[in-house]
């Protein structure tokens, strides 16, 4: 339901409800995580450094929570999950917080050549993996 609540006879729990507050007044209306406009890709994983910890206790409402929650290393994606931020929201602020020193950010090198074998591999081991009947995967 609207309130968080689960549906009446529903054995759900409830959610936390949404924030009121729009995305865009939590960046100040700035959609591009950095002035070159390039964003981190989702999986860009970010920590805290220790003046971001020590400054906790100065940090604005997200801010703070995005530096909490990267006392060990998350991706964006993760960040935006757990503290129900949007993840454009968090590349923002996740930007913000790596000018002002208090964010380390480690973007994945995109250069990279992705060898489709492996995907082929994964796929063929999770259809080789019996189903709740025992019966194998067959379909392509």
């Amino acid at each position: 339901m609207a309130d968080g609540s689960p549906p009446p006879g529903s054995d759900a729990e409830p959610v936390d409800p949404a924030s009121a507050v729009r995305p865009f007044l939590v960046t100040s209306g700035r959609v591009a995580p950095s002035p070159s406009g390039r964003t981190m890709p989702l999986e860009t994983q970010v920590v805290a450094t220790a003046e971001g910890l020590d400054a906790l206790d100065r940090l604005a409402f997200e801010q703070h929570d995005i530096v909490a929650v990267c006392r060990l290393p998350q991706s964006l994606a993760e960040i935006a999950a757990r503290l129900r931020l949007h993840l454009n929201v968090v590349r923002v602020l996740a930007e913000d917080l790596r000018a002002a020193g208090q964010l380390t950010v480690h973007v994945p090198d995109s250069g990279v050549v992705h060898d489709a074998s492996v995907l082929r591999r994964v796929i063929d081991g999770l259809r080789a993996i019996p189903d709740a009947r025992g019966a194998l995967s067959d379909t392509d």
